[in-house]
C-alpha cells in the first residue's frame, strides 16, 4: 500500500508536469513579437495563503500483524504562505482481533505480543511546493500536493508484561509515547470551498519490546502506518 501511495503521488506530477511553475514563471518565444510573452501555467485557482481549513476522514492502519484496526481523523490547519502552514491533528483508532491471532493461540496455545494505538495527537510543518490539474472524462479536478513533518503524543496499549507467562491471562497496560510524525498528502478541490484528501501519514517512535523472563526489554523504533481519506472545507 506505501508503494501504491508513492506511485500515485508520482503520476499527479508526471501528469501535470508544470506544477511547480509559479504564476510568474514565463517562456519567451523568439517566432513572436518581443513584448509577447506567453504563461506556463495558468493564474491559480485555488489560493491558500492566509486561509484556515479543517478535515474530517477515515483512517486505515497497516502496521499490526494481529489486529485489525481503523478509526477517524480530525485536523486544523492555516497557511501563513502559499506554501507553507501549520496543523494541528488527531487520530482516533478502534481495533479488534483478527484471524492471525486467533490462529496462533489456537497453534501455540499462547498469545502473540500485541501493541496497539488507541490515539495520537499532534501538529506540523506543512510544505506545499507543488499544485495542478487533472483533466478526467472532460472535467477538469485542481489539486494541491503537500508534505508535512512534526511531533505528536501516542497513547498506546500493549501486553509485553504478562505475555510471557503461559500461566497469565494475556492483560493489556497503557502505555504513552513521543513520537516524531510525517505525511504526504494529495489535495483534490471539488469546489471552491471544499476539497478531497487522500493521505499518508507514519509515526516513528521508540518503545520496548515483550518482557522475557520477568526482564525488562530494551527500547526500540517503531513505526505505523496510516492511510487517511477526508472531507474539508477552507475560507
Amino acid at each position: 500500500m506505501f508503494k501504491f501511495a508513492i506511485a500515485a503521488a508520482f503520476l499527479a506530477l508526471f501528469v501535470s508536469k508544470n506544477v511547480q511553475a509559479g504564476e510568474k514563471s514565463l517562456y519567451d518565444f523568439l517566432w513572436l513579437d518581443p513584448d509577447k510573452k506567453v504563461y506556463v501555467l495558468q493564474n491559480k485557482i485555488y489560493k491558500k495563503e492566509h486561509t484556515f481549513y479543517a478535515d474530517l476522514g477515515y483512517l486505515s492502519n497497516f502496521t499490526s500483524t494481529f489486529q485489525d484496526t481503523n478509526g477517524f481523523s480530525a485536523k486544523a490547519g492555516f497557511y501563513v504562505h502559499e506554501e507553507w502552514g501549520l496543523e494541528i491533528f488527531y487520530n482516533q483508532y478502534s481495533n479488534r482481533d483478527n484471524d492471525n491471532r486467533s490462529n496462533v493461540r489456537n497453534i501455540n496455545g499462547a498469545d502473540p505480543f500485541v501493541r496497539r494505538l488507541n490515539s495520537s495527537l499532534g501538529a506540523m510543518a506543512i510544505w506545499s511546493p507543488f499544485y495542478g490539474k487533472i483533466n478526467t472524462f472532460n472535467k477538469i479536478f485542481y489539486f494541491d500536493w503537500s508534505f508535512g513533518l512534526g511531533l505528536a503524543k501516542i497513547n498506546a496499549e500493549s501486553n509485553r508484561k504478562t505475555v510471557d507467562d503461559t500461566n497469565l491471562e494475556s492483560t493489556y497496560d497503557k502505555e504513552s509515547y513521543n513520537s516524531v510524525v510525517w505525511k504526504t498528502n494529495m489535495k483534490f478541490h471539488l469546489r471552491e470551498n471544499i476539497h478531497l484528501g487522500v493521505e499518508w501519514m507514519q509515526h516513528h517512535y521508540s518503545a520496548p519490546g515483550p518482557n522475557r523472563n520477568g526482564r525488562e526489554a530494551k527500547d526500540s523504533l517503531k513505526n505505523n502506518q496510516d492511510l487517511i481519506i477526508s472531507v474539508g472545507f477552507s475560507y
